[in-house]
C-alpha cells in the first residue's frame, strides 16, 4: 500500500481483535505502530505479534476517556515514533440491553468510551497532522449507527455521532490535507460478540440467527477490516474523505 511505510500510526484499542488485526497489518505495511489500550498487558501482547513478524511497534497504556492521559501519552509517542499522522479509532464497548432496562450510569459509561474518548483523540492528535502538512483518520463505528440495532440504543447513538463529527471534521480540515472516514462493521467474531451469546438462553442458536441475517452467511472476523482500513489510510485514497464504508457481508447495503 502507497504511502505508510515510515508513518506513524496510533491505534486505540490495539489489545482487542479487531485492533489487534488491524495494527499487525500496518506493521506489515512498514508503519511504526503506536498500539494504545487501557490494557496495557493485551497492548504488549499485539506488539509481540508485531516484533516476532519483524514490525516496528510499541505499547502505550491509557484509557482515552482521560484527556489528560491521552495527552501525555500522545506526547510520548510523537517522541519515540515521530508525529503521527494516521490514526484509527477502533476503541470501544458495549452492554446488549433494551434501552428502557438500562440507567444513566451505563449512558456515561457508554458515551465517555464510544463518544468522548474518540472526541480527545481527535483534540489532541488533529493539532499535529496539520502541522504535519496532512494526515488521515479512519474512525470505527457501527452498522448499528446506519440502521439501528434492538438491544444497542446509546451505543448506536454515540456511533452515530462519531459519523457525524467525521464528516464534520471532513469538511472543515480538507484543506489541511487531512482526511477522515468511517468503517462500519457488522457483527464481528470479538469477546463482545461472545459475551452477548453468553447471556442467552442459547448462544449457538443466537449465533446462528446472526449468520443467517448476512447475505454471505458468516460473521466478520477481525481479519475482514485492515484491509480496508489500511487503504484509507494509504495515498491510494488521498481523494477519499467523508465517507462512510460497510463491511458486515452484505447486511448493510446504503447508497
Amino acid at each position: 500500500m502507497k504511502g505508510l511505510k515510515d508513518k506513524t500510526v496510533i491505534v486505540t484499542g490495539g489489545g482487542g481483535g479487531i485492533g489487534k488485526a488491524v495494527c499487525a497489518r500496518f506493521a506489515e505495511h512498514g508503519a511504526k505502530v503506536a498500539v494504545l489500550d487501557r490494557d496495557e498487558a493485551a497492548a504488549r501482547a499485539t506488539v509481540d505479534v508485531i516484533t516476532e513478524a519483524g514490525g516496528e511497534a510499541r505499547a502505550y497504556g491509557a484509557d482515552i476517556t482521560d484527556y489528560a492521559a491521552i495527552v501525555t501519552t500522545v506526547a510520548r509517542i510523537e517522541q519515540d515514533f515521530g508525529t503521527p499522522t494516521v490514526l484509527v479509532n477502533n476503541a470501544g464497548f458495549d452492554r446488549f440491553m433494551p434501552f428502557l432496562k438500562t440507567e444513566p450510569a451505563l449512558w456515561e459509561s457508554l458515551i465517555a468510551v464510544n463518544l468522548t474518548g474518540a472526541l480527545n483523540m481527535h483534540h489532541v492528535v488533529l493539532p499535529k497532522m496539520i502541522e504535519a502538512g496532512g494526515g488521515k483518520v479512519i474512525n470505527i463505528a457501527s452498522d448499528a449507527a446506519r440502521v439501528g440495532s434492538s438491544g444497542e440504543a446509546v451505543y448506536a447513538a454515540c456511533k452515530a455521532g462519531l459519523l457525524g463529527l467525521s464528516k464534520t471534521l471532513a469538511r472543515e480540515l480538507a484543506t489541511k490535507g487531512i482526511t477522515l472516514n468511517v468503517v462500519c462493521p457488522g457483527p464481528t467474531d470479538t469477546a463482545l460478540l461472545q459475551g452477548f451469546a453468553e447471556t442467552s438462553r442459547d448462544p449457538d442458536k443466537l449465533l446462528e440467527a446472526f449468520r443467517n441475517a448476512v447475505p454471505m452467511r458468516r460473521i466478520g472476523q477481525p481479519e475482514d477490516y485492515p484491509g480496508i482500513i489500511t487503504l484509507l489510510a494509504s495515498d491510494e485514497a488521498s481523494f477519499i474523505t467523508g465517507q462512510v464504508i460497510s463491511v458486515s457481508g452484505g447486511l448493510t447495503m446504503a447508497g
